[in-house]
């Protein structure tokens, strides 16, 4: 497994990129970074989106590098460079997001703790950041603090597209019917946008590195969700809705949530954090659902914020320096 270089999104140096199995015997494609240098802060481990890959964070990587921070990421299972579920690789399936947590349990516990020094933070974005609420109880002995950004605890309504009171029902029936493993209503092998009519980002420049990429890489792309991915996503947005979700998590949790986010419900997280004692929440006004690939005046607030959460965390007696372990394939 590799990480894939392109003149316009180079890789950073000094990167490992490897392959690990998961329990259930699915390949992922994981990366790993030490800090350029200076103070040690800790290991983030970085938690990507629906449809996403490892080289569309490598701006973000290099930026919690120079802050000090060592960085673990990976592809999940199903996208990316991590081993696709279907005979056709470019439907975004996934059973249940119970195997995306699978996939984080074993990155975390074989490269993330295991080799990788600590104190330990997540930075979970989207799909990213629902996995992270999912897997929060265990995860509150193993990391600090957890940043997310436009975390899916609600759908938004890009493109004017039926309420999620309608659609969950609608994908619950249409799994339950033979058909989970379709693309949902409309869904399409590539997911083709100009600039201009895309929900992500105002930022032209990032917006465009991005396509080169998959451009110059079309294996890493996925198309639309399947039946079942938005079945199992309905199922956790109604877990995360639940009177008892919130007030049981533990873990200390930083929402931040574009205003102008069409994908999911800025609202619905707004919510979640009023409930939830160890949450707080920040709306970033003007923004659109990629806060990391978003212009530098909405990208700056989300590092800003992502830097005072963190930098909560007490530091007394932290190493210096650390040697970091190999892995087991």
């Amino acid at each position: 497994m590799d990480l894939f270089d392109h003149p316009e999104n180079p890789v950073p140096a000094g990167g490992i990129c490897a392959g690990v199995t998961t329990r259930d015997g699915i390949r992922l494609r994981t990366a790993r970074w030490m800090p350029d240098g200076g103070r040690l802060k800790g290991t983030v481990t970085l938690l990507q989106g629906r449809a996403e890959f490892i080289e569309k964070y490598f701006e973000t990587i290099s930026d919690l590098r120079a802050r000090g921070f060592a960085v673990v990421t990976f592809d999940w299972r199903g996208q990316g460079g991590s081993q696709r579920l279907l005979s056709n690789p470019r439907r975004g399936h996934v059973d249940d997001f119970s195997d995306y947590v699978t996939d984080l349990d074993h990155v975390m516990g074989e490269i993330s703790l295991a080799c990788m020094p600590g104190p330990h933070y997540l930075l979970a974005h989207s799909t990213g950041g629902a996995i992270a609420l999912l897997a929060a109880r265990r995860l509150r002995t193993r990391v600090e603090r957890a940043v997310l950004s436009a975390p899916l605890i609600g759908l938004g309504k890009v493109g004017g597209k039926l309420p999620q009171r309608v659609i969950c029902p609608l994908a619950s029936l249409l799994s339950a019917f033979g058909f989970g493993q379709a693309f949902v209503p409309g869904g399409k092998e590539k997911l083709a946008m100009t600039f201009e009519s895309n929900p992500l980002t105002s930022d032209a420049a990032r917006f465009h590195r991005n396509e080169a990429v998959l451009s110059a890489h079309p294996h890493l792309e996925i198309g639309a969700p399947t039946v079942d991915w938005l079945a199992s996503a309905c199922r956790s947005m109604n877990r995360f809705m639940a009177p008892d979700f919130g007030p049981a998590l533990s873990l200390p949790v930083l929402i931040v949530a574009p205003a102008g986010d069409g994908i999911v419900s800025t609202r619905a997280a707004e919510r979640f954090a009023r409930q939830t004692r160890s949450a707080r929440f920040l709306e970033i006004a003007g923004a659109r659902h990629e806060l990391l690939m978003e212009d530098d005046l909405y990208r700056d607030q989300f590092l800003a914020a992502f830097d005072a959460f963190v930098g909560e965390t007490p530091v007394a007696g932290r190493p210096a320096h650390f040697e970091p372990a190999v892995p087991s394939a």
